[in-house]
């Protein structure tokens, strides 16, 4: 019955219509997600039809708030994406009688996600300070013309009344 995976019976299943109704996208942007891998392949029923988990639709909301918080592009948002299933992973397959060279593995695996994800960010803090020095300096310049401006308006009010 499943194609690609395994239906958790627990988790109410949404059809492509109704996934793209509550987080706000088309039913072809959910297909594009799948195909670009930022989501899994949705479970199907017999006649096709794609099936979503509570988990896809909020995958979707992360997609969505990475892309507009952060403007980050899709292949970003798919590491960022990527970075918490393996954090989700190692949460799901904790053990506390881990050897310790294995929790060290663990713990590493850890970092290296997050430090990716905060190389994406950092990239777009960057990108967003520059543009923000950019803007500020227009902003200078602006209020500087207009400040020259008043000051001549001033200074010929004044000649015009001596």
């Amino acid at each position: 019955m499943a194609d690609k995976k395994e239906v958790d019976r627990d988790e109410p299943c949404l059809q492509i219509g109704e996934v793209a109704d509550r987080t706000g996208v088309t039913q072809r942007t959910l297909r594009f997600y799948e195909e670009r891998g930022l989501l899994k392949p949705p479970t199907r029923m017999e006649g096709g039809f794609r099936l979503y988990s509570q988990n896809d639709v909020g995958r979707v909301e992360q997609i969505k708030r990475l892309q507009s918080l952060l403007g980050l592009t899709l292949a970003e948002i798919k590491d960022m994406v990527e970075a918490e299933e393996v954090q989700e992973e190692l949460n799901a397959t904790y053990r506390p009688d881990l050897d310790l060279p294995e929790r060290i593995e663990r713990v590493t695996k850890r970092i290296e996600v997050t430090q990716r994800q905060s190389e994406i960010i950092s990239t777009k803090l960057a990108a967003m300070e520059e543009m923000k020095k950019e803007v500020d300096e227009k902003l200078d310049r602006f209020s500087t013309r207009l400040a020259d401006l008043e000051k001549r308006r001033d200074e010929v009010a004044s000649a015009a009344k001596g």
